[in-house]
């Protein structure tokens, strides 16, 4: 039976087109660092109603920035999440470039996951995301350890509203009821922090809430299946995890 579920993972890949590629500065360690590595052999393997994931690196186009973000991080990224140069010289893509991006990668992701959200049957659309294990620099949590899973509904480290973000994308009570899931499932938790929620999470969910349905980002710590000096997954590790994961999102679905 399947999960009434939709799961989006937008930053899984490291693949780049050729042309793209070889206007690059980043070295191949340098791209795998801006993967969230693991996220699509943990998240996607859930038996839910739909699972989408990217095609190509967040390099190439960011799925959960606004089509209208363009500046060195937007939508089209000029600067990687550790502040280096993506492209070399003159090879930063122009706005023609920018538009034939998301026309070609950005919009058809999007438009699959407008269609399956739009299922009746759908409850809960889940934004999957994996991090690092300590927070980089330029972080919200420099230097600071960070817990297995973050749970994002764009509101406080309770899950309530926080004034300064606008409204929640997951009532409070079921934010709470994911977290203690996730407890007993021997995972350590943390609510909005260092992340809330990007922009497929708030974009979708906003509407979505006002449905009697929810949106959630999840982040799950990279320490937990990745080996640090080759970026490598643990295959073993992986497969215990998603064996977890399932526990757990049965159990949500049984309780929302």
């Amino acid at each position: 039976m399947r999960l009434p579920f939709v799961i989006s993972v937008p930053h899984g890949s490291f693949q780049i087109p050729e042309d793209i590629r070889d206007s690059m500065a980043l070295t191949q360690r340098e791209v795998l660092e801006s993967t969230d590595l693991g996220a699509r052999e943990v998240f996607t393997q859930l038996p839910v109603t739909v699972a989408l994931w990217s095609r190509w690196s967040r390099l190439v186009v960011d799925l959960n920035r606004d089509f209208t973000e363009r500046d060195p991080k937007g939508v089209v990224p000029e600067i990687d999440y550790y502040g280096r140069d993506i492209y070399r010289g003159d090879g930063r893509p122009d706005k023609n470039e920018v538009e034939r991006r998301l026309k070609a990668y950005y919009w058809p992701y999007h438009n699959r996951l407008k269609e399956a959200i739009e299922n009746p049957e759908v409850k809960v659309l889940f934004d999957c995301h994996s991090l690092v294990p300590i927070g980089p620099s330029g972080a919200p949590d420099p230097l600071r350890w960070r817990k297995d899973i973050v749970l994002g509904n764009n509101g406080n480290p309770r899950g309530e509203p926080d004034p300064s973000l606008g409204d929640i994308t997951c009532p409070v009570e079921a934010i709470q009821m994911i977290k203690e899931g996730f407890i007993n499932g021997g995972f350590s938790v943390s609510v909005n922090q260092p992340y809330s929620g990007g922009f497929i999470t708030t974009h979708y969910g906003l509407e979505l809430i006002k449905k009697g349905k929810m949106s959630l980002q999840i982040e799950i710590n990279q320490d937990l299946y990745v080996d640090k000096e080759s970026l490598q997954l643990d295959r073993n590790r992986l497969g215990e995890i998603s064996n977890r994961l399932q526990q757990i999102f049965r159990h949500i679905a049984r309780e929302i």
